[in-house]
């Protein structure tokens, strides 16, 4: 079962995102070619988990904009803020399409194979939070 303030955490975590799907300015658009951007919104260590930081990232898509396969430190946690993501993880099954407003989970370990832009005359974006080893690298190359 989930602590309470680990709860309202990620309540603030979904509040955020809402503020920057609103065209409050504080979402970088996506390059001319559609591939992805990312930017860090907020990070901190967590003192019920030593050891951990709780990561919050915004990642863009322009129309038909994707990313190379990768794979992250620790958990992923992502919330589609705008648009379809098509998402595939060899952990959680095949390739899926996500809308604004859905969830998807990345397990320790597993290979993000395909993390894209589902459309391709507009723009998606999503809030990534990970949770992980104090100063991991977040997102490396699949191999």
């Amino acid at each position: 079962m989930r602590s309470i303030p680990a709860l309202w955490s990620l309540l603030g975590m979904v509040w955020m995102a809402g503020l920057i799907r609103g065209d409050a300015g504080l979402v970088r658009a996506a390059d001319a070619n559609g591939a992805g951007h990312e930017h860090t919104v907020y990070s901190a260590q967590l003192p019920n988990a030593p050891g951990k930081t709780l990561t919050a990232i915004v990642v863009e898509y322009g129309p038909g904009g994707s990313s190379p396969a990768h794979r992250h430190a620790g958990s992923v946690f992502a919330y589609v803020l705008s648009g379809r993501i098509r998402s595939e993880n060899s952990a959680t099954g095949p390739v899926r399409v996500y809308r604004a407003g859905e969830i998807f989970f990345e397990p320790p370990g597993s290979t993000h194979l395909v993390s894209a832009n589902a459309s391709d005359t507009q723009p998606a974006s999503l809030l990534a939070v990970f949770v992980a080893d104090d100063h991991a690298q977040l997102t490396q190359p699949a191999h």
